[in-house]
């Protein structure tokens, strides 16, 4: 325990500069999956979604974000096999290691899993930097598991709801009016789902706990409130004949934009809920060693500091409006062609999907749930409707970040061994 005795304070700033580092890249490549299909599809500018994102990354990674935290932070590595000094340079290189692989691929306009860039560090410093027995590998499972099944579920849920706005508004005698009529009830399933995650599992973190029924009350009363407000904003747009002579559903897709910004919104809060794990897990997990002065069995059972889940938010804050409209302008335009009402069916399966793999706590990729939920809609259009060359260089990336986080996380860990003595 010399290491962290002697440079318990060094260490913990270093740890917190590359936890930043990390949420910045998480923020800068990944949040084009929460705002591209709303910029896509035209519903919000580049300047609007950044500040809606903003504000909901914010509250999605501080409110709900400690689920996917823990399992980052106990659930891969074996906290009794790794010594606490290896541990905190070990979650040092993979921060700094997802970090870097991150800021590559964002500055070459690459959409990569974060999940995959840090999963992958932290397995690459632990089975090789350690040893095997170090990392949970039945705890793998699931969560590689997840990379495969989350897509298809997103694909299937996004499916469905496109094919209810084409059964409900699109293909009937008076779509702009069906279409008055039925978006609310997309808005309250929105508002419901997102108000259900966050008052029965993210308050936790700020205090309050509540039961499951009373979770259900708030969140239905929310989903209201949510609908009602989109029932005054829609109550505003007016059938515009002009424009839908050029276009047959122009006046519809002007009440699916009002419904994109409140699924933008969701998906952004998913996108929070999940990702700020891939920034603040490890970190999280080297503040409760240094913290416990060495004692790794009791920094594994300690709480996630809401310090640590704030420092995340505003690295992915940054990270968004700084770097993050390169991203979101390819994600949005180059997969498919997106109108309001595609991306409304992308957005809320994807957020669906990725809010309750964080209420259970696995870390899933939001890249490959959103790419799902746009194969889904593309099934639904015709295969013709997909870029297929760009989703060929996305499932391309997804093959080598996953080795490129772990090559990059047992470079910098024996460096970091080296300059701190040879530990």
């Amino acid at each position: 325990m010399s290491l962290i005795a002697d440079y318990g304070f060094v260490l913990l700033i270093l740890a917190c500069a590359f936890g930043f580092f990390m949420a910045w890249g998480v923020g800068a490549n990944d949040v084009a999956n929460a705002m591209g299909t709303s910029v896509g599809s035209r519903a919000l500018t580049i300047k609007q979604a950044i500040i809606v994102a903003m504000i909901f990354e914010f509250c999605g990674a501080y409110l709900a974000g400690g689920e996917v935290t823990e399992t980052i932070k106990n659930g891969i590595v074996d906290a009794e096999v790794i010594s606490p000094d290896l541990m905190v340079l070990g979650m040092m290189s993979a921060l700094l290691a997802a970090g870097t692989w991150l800021m590559i691929a964002t500055m070459k306009g690459w959409p990569v899993s974060t999940t995959h860039s840090i999963i992958g560090a932290v397995i690459g410093f632990a089975a090789v930097g350690v040893s095997t027995d170090a990392v949970h590998w039945e705890a793998i499972g699931p969560i590689v598991a997840s990379w495969v099944v989350t897509p298809m579920l997103s694909g299937v849920v996004a499916f469905g709801l496109f094919m209810s706005v084409q059964k409900l508004i699109i293909n009937t005698d008076h779509p702009f009016e069906n279409a008055k009529r039925f978006v609310p009830l997309y808005m309250f399933l929105t508002g419901f789902m997102v108000a259900l995650m966050t008052v029965t599992k993210g308050l936790k973190h700020v205090g309050l706990h509540l039961s499951s029924q009373q979770g259900v009350v708030i969140a239905f009363g929310i989903g209201l409130l949510v609908a009602l407000l989109g029932v005054a904003l829609l109550s505003r747009i007016k059938l515009d004949v002009e424009a839908d002579k050029t276009f047959h559903f122009a006046s519809v897709e002007k009440v699916f934009a009002v419904l994109m910004i409140f699924t933008a919104c969701s998906m952004a809060f998913a996108h929070g809920a999940n990702d700020v794990a891939n920034a603040v897990g490890p970190l999280a997990a080297i503040v409760g060693v240094i913290e416990s002065g060495g004692a790794a069995d009791i920094a594994a059972k300690s709480a996630v500091p809401g310090w640590v889940l704030l420092l995340g938010a505003l690295g992915i804050v940054i990270g968004l409006a700084t770097y993050g409209y390169k991203v979101i302008a390819t994600i949005g335009k180059e997969i498919t062609e997106l109108t309001p009402s595609r991306g409304f069916a992308a957005e809320l399966a994807t957020a669906t999907t990725v809010v309750g793999a964080s209420a259970i706590g696995l870390p899933v990729s939001t890249t490959h749930t959103l790419v799902g939920a746009v194969l889904g809609i593309g099934i639904a259009r015709g295969i013709g409707a997909l870029n297929l060359g760009m989703i060929g260089k996305i499932f391309l990336s997804w093959i080598i970040t996953l080795p490129a986080g772990a090559i990059l996380s047992i470079i910098f860990f024996f460096i970091l061994r080296s300059l701190f003595g040879g530990v």
